[in-house]
């Protein structure tokens, strides 16, 4: 969490946000937006330039989101609906994920949590450490079974025989000093584990004519449609028809204005609407 006397020294320089990073000649530069200035006019800063501006957490903060960028994590909204979902697969009930707070989940609902953020990004690999600690029988079951239907790889610190028995194929055994290797891993066929979400729009008017015949794009089938903007926040459904009208006239410029991409920058998933430029 960033200070308040870092706060105040953010609010003295006149700081809007770190936008982006780059290496250049060796040196780690931020692209820095300030309050009341054009984007176009954004500036470079060094990381000991910002650090000794005493910028420390809010560069840390804008490592750690470009991290989590790079690792996938903003490939998935992050909505209440999409993350309550998520939660229904692993058996924590509306009542725990979306109204509860995790203090007050027992030790079994807590390995389900824990479980389930391992699997938000859809790995291809999963390493766990004493997965069956708190499980009631009936969670290890379910447990088991989702681990065999699972397509990726599985890395397991266990205990409890019959539990990593069921799921892994290769056992590596360590007593009295060595390492003994009991059967053989198999290669699995890996199991498509996102789809892709449909929308279902409510046709207006204006649409119903352009569907009948209207002003329409012969080229819209290249522009992906949209349900969330640049930032990660999900359209509401007027947005969504208007972009689904300016996808349909090849107006590019209605579509970044609708998906909020600033000038000069490109939205992954939305290559073909460029960079405004």
């Amino acid at each position: 969490k960033i200070s308040d006397e870092e706060e105040q020294k953010i609010k003295d320089f006149g700081l809007e946000g770190i936008w982006s990073r780059r290496l250049r000649a060796g040196i780690i530069e931020y692209e820095v937006k300030k309050w009341h200035v054009a984007e176009k006019d954004n500036k470079y800063y060094s990381k000991e330039e910002l650090l000794s501006l005493g910028f420390e957490k809010l560069i840390k903060q804008t490592d750690e989101k470009i991290a989590a960028k790079d690792a996938g994590l903003d490939l998935r909204p992050v909505t209440t609906t999409e993350i309550q979902k998520h939660l229904d697969d692993f058996g924590l009930a509306q009542e725990f994920g979306t109204y509860g707070k995790v203090k007050g989940l027992s030790g079994g609902q807590k390995v389900k949590l824990v479980l389930a953020a391992a699997m938000w990004n859809c790995p291809h690999l999963l390493v766990l450490d004493e997965p069956t600690n708190y499980l009631d029988r009936e969670a290890l079951g379910a447990l088991s079974t989702a681990l065999n239907e699972w397509g990726g790889a599985v890395l397991m610190i266990s205990h409890n025989k019959e539990f990593y028995s069921s799921v892994c194929k290769e056992e590596w055994h360590v007593r009295e000093g060595r390492c003994f290797i009991e059967g053989i891993s198999q290669e699995r066929k890996m199991k498509a584990v996102a789809k892709k979400k449909k929308f279902a729009k409510e046709q207006d008017k204006e649409e119903k004519l352009e569907s009948a015949g209207g002003n329409t794009n012969a080229n819209a089938d290249k522009y992906k449609n949209a349900t969330v903007d640049f930032w990660g926040k999900t359209m509401g459904k007027k947005d969504v028809r208007n972009f689904e009208k300016a996808k349909k006239k090849g107006d590019i410029a209605g579509m970044r204005k609708l998906l909020q991409i600033p000038l000069g920058k490109v939205m992954p998933g939305h290559e073909n609407l460029g960079n405004g430029k």
